[in-house]
C-alpha cells in the first residue's frame, strides 16, 4: 500500500553522544560539568541533523527488515491548535537489547490524513530512527486545523504501523463549548493486567492525562509476576531492578507490548508527566532512595529520563539533557480550560524525616522546602495570574489535600506528599487565591486509590472556604485488584471530613468539562489479576463553575 499526499518538509532525529561515556563520566565530574556537556552535545546534534562525534551508526536503509518493527504500537501527544506530535518506535525484536535493529540508522515515512482509510491525506513526510534514540521518532506535524480529528501511520519498506487517531485543540482564546478527558496513572505489569486501558480504547474522551508511574523499576519473574503467564515466558533480562539505560529500555518495552495499553494509545492523545518509579522509588530531585551518591544516582536519573523521552509523545523541548529535563507544561483546550502540568519529582526538597509517616513539625515546615521548586512555581503562579480559562486544570502526581492518617492527634502524613511541603502547598494556595481562580480542579496519582476532595483554605475547619477540587485516579495495576473499601476507610474518612470519596479499586477517571460545570466519573474494573473484567462507574460527582465544592452526580 502506497503512501500518497503532500510531502512536509523532512523531519530528523537527534541524538548525542553513547551514554555509556556520560554514565561514566557522572561518576567523576561536577554535576555542572556533567549537565554543560550534554546540553552542548544534544544542542549541536539538532543544530545539524549530523551524528555526534564517536557515532558508529551504519548508513541509512529504507527497508530490509525481516519482522514487524511496529511491534510497540503508536501513540500521540501534546495538542495544540495547529499541531500534534506522533511517535513510534521500531523494534523488530522488542526483548532484544537493540530492538533487532542494531547500530542501522532507518528511514520511516510517516503520513496524517483526515479519514481512517487515508484517502484525504494532509501530509506526509519522512524522518530517520536512530539508534542513539532507540529508533524512536517523534514527529511535530505542524499547520493542521484546530479542533479537528486526524488518523497518522508509519511505513518502513513493506511494513506499515497500526492506524492511530489524535486530534487538535481548539483554536486559542475560542469559546470551545465541552470537552471530555481522562486520567491514569500506577500501571505495575506484575500486578496485573491492563483492564482499565482496554475499556478506556473505548471511551469518548478527547485527550488522556497520564499523571505517572507509566514504569516501574522492579524485577518481573518469567511468569509476568500476578498475570501468571502459561502461553509464554519472559526473558531474564526483566528480572532485575533497573538502573541502566539498556534496563529502562527494555522495560518499556515489555510494557508497551501490552496490546490494551497499545489500544488506549492508538486512540487517544496522550499528555504525560512522571512521578518516581519512572526512575526509582521516591526519590527526591538528587537525593536517591537508598542513599547512593548524587553523582551515582544522576547518571541512573540521566538514563531513566532519556528512555522515558524515547518512549514518550513528547516534543523536541521535553529531551533530556543529562539528567535534567523540561517536563512542566502548560496546554489550552480553548477559553474552556487551561492544564498546568507539573513535575514534583525533579525539583523537590528531600523528603522529611526519613520519608515515613510522620505529624507535621520544624523539619517538615521548614519554609524553604519545596516540592515544585522555585522556578516551576512562579512559572505557575504567572500561568495563573495570565489564565482567562473557565477551568483551571492541574494535573500532577502526588496528593495537595491534607490527608490524616489517624483520629488521634496529632495525626501522621505523608512526608512524600503535599503534607510534608505544607510551606510550598501555602504557597501555591496563596497563588491560587491571588491570581482569583475559581475554578480550580487538581489531577492526581501515585496513591492506588480514588479520592474526592474539597480543597479547603483551612483543612483543620471545615467551615473554611473551599477553594476547588482534587480527584485522584486510583490505579491502572498498581496493587492488585483492591477493595471497594479498604481497612482504613472508616479511619480516613472520619478524619479527613473534606474527603467525600474514597475507593481502594482500579481503573480511571473520567472527566466531562462546560462553561457552567464539571462532571467527575470514577471508572472501576471488576478486577485485574485476570482478563476480561468489566467496567463500571462506581461513584459521580459535580462542581459548578463558579461555586466551587463537590456534589453527588
Amino acid at each position: 500500500m502506497a503512501l500518497t499526499g503532500r510531502r512536509n518538509a523532512p523531519s530528523e532525529h537527534a541524538f548525542s553522544p553513547h551514554d555509556d561515556v556520560l554514565r561514566t563520566a557522572a561518576q567523576h565530574v561536577a554535576r555542572r560539568r556533567f549537565l554543560t556537556v550534554t546540553a552542548a552535545a544534544a544542542m549541536l546534534a539538532f543544530t545539524t541533523n549530523r551524528p555526534a562525534r564517536g557515532a558508529t551508526a551504519a548508513p541509512e536503509r529504507a527497508a530490509r527488515i525481516a519482522a514487524d518493527p511496529f511491534t510497540l504500537g503508536v501513540a500521540s501527544g501534546d495538542p495544540l491548535p495547529d499541531s500534534v506530535l506522533i511517535w513510534t518506535r521500531l523494534a523488530p525484536e522488542p526483548f532484544a537489547e537493540d530492538g533487532g535493529l542494531g547500530q542501522e540508522r532507518v528511514v520511516v515515512d510517516w503520513e496524517v490524513a483526515t479519514d481512517e482509510r487515508f484517502v484525504r491525506v494532509e501530509q506526509r513526510g519522512a524522518a530517520t530512527a536512530h539508534p542513539e534514540y532507540a529508533h524512536s521518532l517523534h514527529i511535530d506535524v505542524k499547520g493542521l486545523k484546530p479542533d479537528s480529528r486526524y488518523y497518522y501511520r508509519f511505513r518502513v519498506g513493506a511494513w506499515i504501523s497500526p492506524t492511530g487517531r489524535t486530534r487538535t485543540a481548539p483554536a486559542a482564546g475560542s469559546d470551545t463549548s465541552g470537552m471530555r478527558l481522562a486520567a491514569v496513572a500506577c500501571q505495575a505489569y506484575q500486578d496485573g493486567y491492563y483492564t482499565a486501558h482496554r475499556h478506556l480504547a473505548q471511551e469518548d474522551v478527547d485527550v488522556v492525562f497520564h499523571l505517572g508511574d507509566y514504569l516501574y523499576e522492579y524485577a518481573v519473574d518469567s511468569a509476568g509476576g500476578a498475570r501468571r503467564y502459561t502461553d509464554r515466558t519472559l526473558p531474564d533480562v526483566f528480572n532485575r531492578e533497573t538502573t541502566t539505560l539498556a534496563d529502562y529500555r527494555l522495560r518499556y518495552a515489555l510494557y508497551k507490548s501490552d496490546p490494551d495499553l497499545m489500544a488506549a494509545h492508538a486512540q487517544h492523545p496522550f499528555l504525560v508527566t512522571w512521578d518516581d518509579h519512572e526512575t526509582e522509588n521516591n526519590y527526591a530531585g538528587a537525593a536517591a532512595e537508598n542513599g547512593s551518591s548524587p553523582e551515582q544516582f544522576l547518571a541512573r536519573r540521566a538514563a531513566a529520563y532519556r528512555a522515558y523521552w524515547e518512549n514518550q509523545p513528547l516534543r523536541a523541548e521535553q529531551l533530556p539533557q543529562g539528567p535534567d529535563a523540561r517536563l512542566y507544561r502548560r496546554l489550552a483546550w480553548g477559553s474552556l480550560a487551561q492544564f498546568d502540568i507539573l513535575d514534583t519529582r525533579q525539583y523537590r526538597s528531600d523528603q522529611a524525616y526519613k520519608d515515613q509517616p510522620h505529624a507535621p513539625g520544624t523539619e517538615s515546615d521548614d519554609p524553604a522546602r519545596t516540592l515544585t521548586g522555585a522556578a516551576q512555581e512562579r512559572w505557575l503562579l504567572d500561568g495563573w495570574r495570565a489564565s482567562r480559562a473557565v477551568w483551571n486544570v492541574m494535573p500532577q502526581q502526588v496528593c495537595f489535600a491534607q490527608r490524616k492518617f489517624d483520629l488521634t492527634a496529632p495525626a501522621r502524613v505523608s512526608m512524600d506528599a503535599w503534607d510534608g511541603y505544607r510551606a510550598s502547598r501555602d504557597r501555591v494556595t496563596a497563588g491560587a487565591k491571588d491570581a482569583g481562580i475559581d475554578n480550580w480542579m487538581i489531577l492526581t496519582g501515585d496513591v492506588h486509590v480514588g479520592y474526592a476532595f474539597d480543597l479547603k483554605d483551612d483543612f483543620d475547619d471545615p467551615r473554611s472556604r473551599t477553594l476547588g477540587t482534587e480527584f485522584t485516579c486510583t490505579s491502572v495495576a498498581s496493587g492488585g485488584d483492591g477493595a471497594q473499601k479498604p481497612t482504613n476507610w472508616d479511619t480516613y474518612m472520619r478524619a479527613n471530613p473534606h474527603m467525600k470519596h474514597y475507593d481502594g479499586r482500579r481503573g480511571y477517571l473520567r472527566v466531562e468539562l462546560d462553561r457552567e460545570k464539571g462532571q467527575v466519573d470514577f471508572r472501576t474494573v471488576s478486577g485485574i489479576t485476570k482478563p476480561g473484567g468489566t467496567i463500571s462507574t462506581t461513584a459521580s460527582f459535580v462542581t459548578e463553575a463558579g461555586s466551587p465544592g463537590l456534589k453527588p452526580a
